[in-house]
């Protein structure tokens, strides 16, 4: 048998993408000056990606993505301050340009679970 050439990610930012993303990051979640030092915001969006991709819990994401605690408070905190909103709203315009949104016919995918602590009421 061939060896089977290997497939990209489909959680991994590509570099051009990155460039149009991380200004977003910087302006609306600036690092802080003082205390420690935070993880890279592409690693944190690729574990964000790959929990959002897959559906699998906050603690079962792969290890070399990083901490699962400090991915989640990264995507809480993103959510808050409207990084993720951001974001969405720039590729949706890149799409539109590209002629790649049909806004006669949309459709959401998303993985339902359930809030092991109740969420909230």
């Amino acid at each position: 048998m061939g060896k089977r050439e290997t497939l990209p990610t489909i959680w991994e930012i590509p570099d051009d993408l990155w460039e149009q993303i991380h200004p977003v990051i910087l302006e609306l979640d600036p690092p802080k000056s003082t205390g420690r030092k935070r993880v890279h915001p592409r690693r944190i969006l690729d574990g964000i990606i790959f929990r959002m991709r897959t559906g699998c819990q906050w603690n079962h994401l792969p290890r070399e993505l990083g901490d699962d605690s400090t991915i989640h408070r990264t995507f809480q905190r993103w959510g808050e301050l409207g990084v993720l909103e951001r974001i969405w709203s720039m590729l949706i315009e890149e799409c539109e340009e590209l002629g790649g949104v049909e806004w006669q016919w949309q459709a959401a995918d998303c993985a339902l679970g359930k809030a092991r602590l109740g969420g909230m009421q």
